[in-house]
Protein backbone atom coordinates (compact mmCIF):
# COMPACT_ATOMS: atom_id res chain seq x y z
CA UNK A 1 0.00 0.00 0.00
CA UNK A 2 1.21 3.69 -1.33
CA UNK A 3 0.77 6.55 1.36
CA UNK A 4 -3.21 6.77 2.24
CA UNK A 5 -5.47 9.57 2.17
CA UNK A 6 -6.80 9.71 6.05
CA UNK A 7 -10.29 10.28 6.72
CA UNK A 8 -11.19 10.46 10.68
CA UNK A 9 -14.61 9.14 11.86
CA UNK A 10 -14.12 6.88 8.28
CA UNK A 11 -16.58 4.53 9.39
CA UNK A 12 -19.56 7.19 9.97
CA UNK A 13 -22.31 8.14 8.02
CA UNK A 14 -19.91 10.72 5.44
CA UNK A 15 -17.22 9.13 6.19
CA UNK A 16 -18.38 5.90 4.69
CA UNK A 17 -19.21 7.51 1.43
CA UNK A 18 -16.52 9.52 1.28
CA UNK A 19 -13.90 6.31 1.42
CA UNK A 20 -16.10 4.92 -1.23
CA UNK A 21 -16.02 7.96 -3.49
CA UNK A 22 -12.15 8.31 -2.68
CA UNK A 23 -11.40 4.93 -3.77
CA UNK A 24 -13.41 5.23 -6.84
CA UNK A 25 -10.98 7.90 -7.58
CA UNK A 26 -7.88 6.01 -6.91
CA UNK A 27 -7.00 6.85 -3.48
CA UNK A 28 -5.63 4.77 -1.05
CA UNK A 29 -7.37 4.97 2.47
CA UNK A 30 -7.06 5.01 5.96
CA UNK A 31 -9.85 4.76 8.10
CA UNK A 32 -9.94 6.26 11.70
CA UNK A 33 -12.89 5.69 13.85
CA UNK A 34 -13.14 4.96 17.88
CA UNK A 35 -16.94 3.48 16.82
CA UNK A 36 -18.42 5.41 19.35
CA UNK A 37 -21.07 6.65 16.29
CA UNK A 38 -19.31 5.52 13.34
CA UNK A 39 -20.40 2.05 12.56
CA UNK A 40 -18.24 -1.57 10.91
CA UNK A 41 -21.08 -2.27 8.88
CA UNK A 42 -20.52 0.83 7.14
CA UNK A 43 -17.04 -0.18 5.87
CA UNK A 44 -18.01 -3.96 5.72
CA UNK A 45 -18.02 -3.99 2.24
CA UNK A 46 -14.82 -2.24 1.87
CA UNK A 47 -12.66 -4.50 3.88
CA UNK A 48 -11.29 -6.79 1.49
CA UNK A 49 -10.43 -3.65 -0.66
CA UNK A 50 -6.28 -3.80 -0.86
CA UNK A 51 -6.61 -0.02 -1.26
CA UNK A 52 -8.67 0.37 1.91
CA UNK A 53 -7.24 -0.10 5.32
CA UNK A 54 -8.84 0.51 9.01
CA UNK A 55 -7.97 1.20 12.36
CA UNK A 56 -9.38 2.13 15.69
CA UNK A 57 -8.26 5.22 16.83
CA UNK A 58 -9.77 8.26 18.92
CA UNK A 59 -7.83 11.37 17.71
CA UNK A 60 -7.75 13.03 21.21
CA UNK A 61 -4.63 11.02 21.44
CA UNK A 62 -2.02 11.58 18.91
CA UNK A 63 -1.87 9.16 15.93
CA UNK A 64 1.26 8.29 14.36
CA UNK A 65 1.34 7.33 10.45
CA UNK A 66 2.33 8.42 7.31
CA UNK A 67 -0.19 10.39 4.58
CA UNK A 68 -0.75 12.25 1.83
CA UNK A 69 -3.88 14.26 2.64
CA UNK A 70 -6.23 14.52 6.13
CA UNK A 71 -9.99 14.41 6.00
CA UNK A 72 -11.20 15.14 9.85
CA UNK A 73 -14.57 14.24 10.17
CA UNK A 74 -13.86 12.60 13.68
CA UNK A 75 -16.69 14.33 15.90
CA UNK A 76 -20.75 12.91 16.75
CA UNK A 77 -23.07 15.34 14.88
CA UNK A 78 -26.37 14.52 16.27
CA UNK A 79 -27.36 16.54 19.56
CA UNK A 80 -28.64 12.78 20.80
CA UNK A 81 -24.86 11.75 20.41
CA UNK A 82 -22.51 14.77 21.33
CA UNK A 83 -24.41 15.63 24.34
CA UNK A 84 -24.30 11.89 25.91
CA UNK A 85 -20.76 12.76 26.90
CA UNK A 86 -20.29 17.02 26.30
CA UNK A 87 -16.97 17.14 27.81
CA UNK A 88 -15.28 14.50 25.40
CA UNK A 89 -17.51 16.16 22.36
CA UNK A 90 -15.32 19.26 22.92
CA UNK A 91 -12.00 17.35 23.06
CA UNK A 92 -12.62 15.64 20.03
CA UNK A 93 -13.32 18.96 18.87
CA UNK A 94 -10.34 21.17 20.07
CA UNK A 95 -8.14 18.14 20.95
CA UNK A 96 -8.84 16.06 17.91
CA UNK A 97 -8.16 18.65 15.26
CA UNK A 98 -4.62 20.05 17.43
CA UNK A 99 -3.78 16.40 17.30
CA UNK A 100 -4.56 16.17 13.42
CA UNK A 101 -3.47 19.39 12.78
CA UNK A 102 0.20 18.50 14.55
CA UNK A 103 0.33 15.53 12.33
CA UNK A 104 -0.35 17.34 9.02
CA UNK A 105 2.48 20.18 9.84
CA UNK A 106 4.43 17.56 10.34
CA UNK A 107 4.06 15.53 7.15
CA UNK A 108 2.97 19.09 5.41
CA UNK A 109 0.26 18.10 3.82
CA UNK A 110 -3.33 19.77 3.71
CA UNK A 111 -5.75 18.90 6.14
CA UNK A 112 -9.99 19.56 5.69
CA UNK A 113 -12.06 20.35 8.62
CA UNK A 114 -15.89 19.14 8.51
CA UNK A 115 -17.34 21.87 10.61
CA UNK A 116 -20.82 22.95 10.47
CA UNK A 117 -23.62 25.32 10.23
CA UNK A 118 -24.09 24.79 14.26
CA UNK A 119 -21.19 27.68 14.21
CA UNK A 120 -24.04 30.02 13.06
CA UNK A 121 -26.36 29.20 16.50
CA UNK A 122 -29.51 30.44 16.30
CA UNK A 123 -29.37 32.87 13.12
CA UNK A 124 -30.30 36.36 13.17
CA UNK A 125 -29.05 36.80 9.73
CA UNK A 126 -31.07 34.66 6.70
CA UNK A 127 -29.81 33.22 4.65
CA UNK A 128 -26.61 32.45 6.56
CA UNK A 129 -23.08 33.88 4.32
CA UNK A 130 -19.42 32.62 5.44
CA UNK A 131 -19.15 36.64 6.85
CA UNK A 132 -22.17 36.05 9.64
CA UNK A 133 -20.33 35.08 12.60
CA UNK A 134 -23.45 33.56 14.29
CA UNK A 135 -25.42 33.77 17.62
CA UNK A 136 -24.27 30.77 19.40
CA UNK A 137 -25.49 30.43 23.20
CA UNK A 138 -21.58 29.28 24.60
CA UNK A 139 -23.11 27.92 28.04
CA UNK A 140 -26.20 25.72 26.79
CA UNK A 141 -26.45 22.12 26.57
CA UNK A 142 -25.47 22.35 22.85
CA UNK A 143 -22.04 24.17 23.07
CA UNK A 144 -19.99 21.39 23.60
CA UNK A 145 -20.48 20.99 19.38
CA UNK A 146 -21.63 24.40 18.43
CA UNK A 147 -17.99 26.37 20.27
CA UNK A 148 -16.14 22.95 20.25
CA UNK A 149 -16.70 23.10 15.93
CA UNK A 150 -16.05 27.36 16.60
CA UNK A 151 -12.82 26.74 18.58
CA UNK A 152 -11.17 24.09 15.88
CA UNK A 153 -12.19 26.71 12.84
CA UNK A 154 -10.00 29.07 15.45
CA UNK A 155 -7.62 26.47 15.40
CA UNK A 156 -7.05 25.44 11.59
CA UNK A 157 -7.50 29.24 10.90
CA UNK A 158 -4.26 30.44 13.67
CA UNK A 159 -2.43 27.12 12.10
CA UNK A 160 -2.63 28.53 8.70
CA UNK A 161 -1.58 32.10 9.68
CA UNK A 162 0.99 30.88 12.04
CA UNK A 163 2.96 27.30 10.08
CA UNK A 164 1.98 28.49 6.45
CA UNK A 165 -0.25 24.87 6.87
CA UNK A 166 -2.91 24.41 3.83
CA UNK A 167 -6.04 24.41 5.87
CA UNK A 168 -9.53 24.02 4.30
CA UNK A 169 -12.67 24.77 6.21
CA UNK A 170 -16.22 23.58 5.64
CA UNK A 171 -19.50 24.62 6.58
CA UNK A 172 -21.99 21.46 6.26
CA UNK A 173 -25.50 22.12 6.67
CA UNK A 174 -28.18 19.62 7.10
CA UNK A 175 -26.96 16.04 5.66
CA UNK A 176 -28.59 13.02 5.00
CA UNK A 177 -28.96 9.42 2.89
CA UNK A 178 -28.14 6.18 3.79
CA UNK A 179 -26.04 4.65 6.56
CA UNK A 180 -27.82 7.69 8.82
CA UNK A 181 -28.32 5.86 12.01
CA UNK A 182 -31.48 5.14 13.42
CA UNK A 183 -30.87 6.18 16.65
CA UNK A 184 -28.94 9.16 15.91
CA UNK A 185 -32.11 11.95 16.93
CA UNK A 186 -31.94 14.03 13.50
CA UNK A 187 -34.96 14.86 11.64
CA UNK A 188 -34.84 13.13 8.41
CA UNK A 189 -34.20 9.59 10.25
CA UNK A 190 -36.82 10.27 12.80
CA UNK A 191 -39.34 10.70 10.72
CA UNK A 192 -38.81 8.34 8.57
CA UNK A 193 -38.61 5.47 10.85
CA UNK A 194 -42.02 6.81 12.46
CA UNK A 195 -43.46 6.70 9.08
CA UNK A 196 -42.00 3.32 8.20
CA UNK A 197 -43.81 2.13 11.72
CA UNK A 198 -47.06 3.93 11.33
CA UNK A 199 -46.47 5.59 14.55
CA UNK A 200 -46.97 9.12 14.56
CA UNK A 201 -44.99 12.06 13.51
CA UNK A 202 -43.10 13.74 15.96
CA UNK A 203 -42.81 17.55 15.65
CA UNK A 204 -41.24 20.01 17.92
CA UNK A 205 -42.61 23.24 18.30
CA UNK A 206 -45.19 24.24 15.78
CA UNK A 207 -43.26 23.08 12.39
CA UNK A 208 -43.01 26.27 10.53
CA UNK A 209 -39.04 26.42 12.20
CA UNK A 210 -36.83 25.79 9.04
CA UNK A 211 -34.53 23.48 7.68
CA UNK A 212 -32.21 22.78 4.13
CA UNK A 213 -31.29 18.93 3.69
CA UNK A 214 -28.23 18.44 1.42
CA UNK A 215 -28.65 14.36 0.05
CA UNK A 216 -25.14 12.56 0.53
CA UNK A 217 -23.92 12.18 -2.73
CA UNK A 218 -24.59 16.12 -3.61
CA UNK A 219 -21.85 16.11 0.24
CA UNK A 220 -19.43 14.32 -0.37
CA UNK A 221 -18.81 15.79 -3.97
CA UNK A 222 -18.09 18.87 -2.35
CA UNK A 223 -16.13 18.13 0.36
CA UNK A 224 -13.57 16.24 -2.60
CA UNK A 225 -13.77 19.61 -4.78
CA UNK A 226 -12.67 21.45 -1.60
CA UNK A 227 -9.48 19.52 -1.07
CA UNK A 228 -8.81 19.59 -4.55
CA UNK A 229 -8.04 23.32 -4.06
CA UNK A 230 -5.19 25.01 -4.30
CA UNK A 231 -3.20 25.59 -0.95
CA UNK A 232 -4.10 29.57 -1.49
CA UNK A 233 -7.96 28.59 -0.60
CA UNK A 234 -9.06 28.15 2.89
CA UNK A 235 -12.84 29.05 2.92
CA UNK A 236 -14.89 28.49 5.45
CA UNK A 237 -16.81 27.42 2.88
CA UNK A 238 -20.75 27.01 3.25
CA UNK A 239 -21.70 23.37 1.56
CA UNK A 240 -25.77 22.42 1.82
CA UNK A 241 -28.67 22.52 0.15
CA UNK A 242 -29.82 26.05 -0.43
CA UNK A 243 -33.74 25.39 -0.48
CA UNK A 244 -35.10 25.49 2.57
CA UNK A 245 -38.47 23.32 4.03
CA UNK A 246 -40.22 23.62 7.22
CA UNK A 247 -40.45 20.68 9.20
CA UNK A 248 -44.17 20.17 8.32
CA UNK A 249 -43.15 20.11 4.44
CA UNK A 250 -40.73 17.26 5.43
CA UNK A 251 -43.06 15.59 7.38
CA UNK A 252 -45.90 15.74 5.08
CA UNK A 253 -43.31 14.49 2.20
CA UNK A 254 -41.75 11.61 3.68
CA UNK A 255 -45.38 10.67 4.88
CA UNK A 256 -45.74 10.75 0.83
CA UNK A 257 -42.86 8.76 -0.32
CA UNK A 258 -43.40 6.08 2.57
CA UNK A 259 -47.25 5.46 1.60
CA UNK A 260 -47.73 5.90 5.77
CA UNK A 261 -50.58 6.78 7.53
CA UNK A 262 -49.41 7.93 10.31
CA UNK A 263 -50.59 11.25 11.61
CA UNK A 264 -48.64 14.01 12.71
CA UNK A 265 -48.10 15.04 16.73
CA UNK A 266 -46.35 18.19 18.37
CA UNK A 267 -43.98 18.23 21.42
CA UNK A 268 -41.97 20.83 22.85
CA UNK A 269 -39.00 22.90 20.96
CA UNK A 270 -35.65 21.68 22.26
CA UNK A 271 -33.39 24.46 24.07
CA UNK A 272 -31.45 26.19 21.95
CA UNK A 273 -33.04 24.88 18.75
CA UNK A 274 -32.42 26.73 15.65
CA UNK A 275 -35.52 28.52 14.48
CA UNK A 276 -33.90 28.92 10.52
CA UNK A 277 -31.57 27.30 8.99
CA UNK A 278 -30.04 27.77 5.07
CA UNK A 279 -26.92 28.11 3.76
CA UNK A 280 -26.36 30.85 1.12
CA UNK A 281 -23.82 28.82 -1.30
CA UNK A 282 -22.70 31.61 -3.58
CA UNK A 283 -18.94 30.90 -2.79
CA UNK A 284 -19.35 27.30 -3.56
CA UNK A 285 -21.10 27.83 -7.02
CA UNK A 286 -18.16 29.99 -7.78
CA UNK A 287 -15.41 28.84 -6.51
CA UNK A 288 -16.04 24.99 -6.66
CA UNK A 289 -18.95 25.30 -9.64
CA UNK A 290 -20.51 23.25 -6.92
CA UNK A 291 -24.50 23.12 -6.42
CA UNK A 292 -26.82 20.29 -5.15
CA UNK A 293 -28.35 18.32 -7.89
CA UNK A 294 -30.37 15.63 -5.75
CA UNK A 295 -34.14 16.71 -4.99
CA UNK A 296 -35.61 15.89 -2.24
CA UNK A 297 -37.91 13.42 -2.77
CA UNK A 298 -35.02 11.75 -4.81
CA UNK A 299 -32.95 11.57 -1.78
CA UNK A 300 -35.73 11.12 0.49
CA UNK A 301 -36.39 7.92 -1.78
CA UNK A 302 -32.73 6.37 -1.71
CA UNK A 303 -33.11 7.16 2.66
CA UNK A 304 -36.29 5.29 2.86
CA UNK A 305 -35.10 2.41 1.13
CA UNK A 306 -32.56 2.01 2.99
CA UNK A 307 -34.28 2.33 6.47
CA UNK A 308 -36.54 -0.10 4.71
CA UNK A 309 -33.63 -2.86 4.54
CA UNK A 310 -32.75 -2.43 8.38
CA UNK A 311 -36.64 -3.17 9.11
CA UNK A 312 -36.14 -7.07 7.17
Amino acid sequence: MGVPTLVTGGAGFLGSHLCDRLLDRGHEILCVDNYFTGRRKNIAHLVSNVSFETMRHDITSPLHVEVKQIYNLACPASPIHYQFDPVQTTKTCVVGSTNMLGLAKRLKVPILQASTSEVYGDPVVHPQRESYWGNVNPIGPRACYDEGKRCAETLFFDYRRQYGLDTKVVRIFNTYGPRMRPDDGRVVSNFILQALRGDPITIFGDGLQTRSFCYVDDLVDALILTMDQPPEFSGPINLGNPTEFTMLELAERIVRVTGSRSRIIHAPLPTDDPRQRRPDIALARKRLGWEPKISLDDGLRETVRYFKSLMT
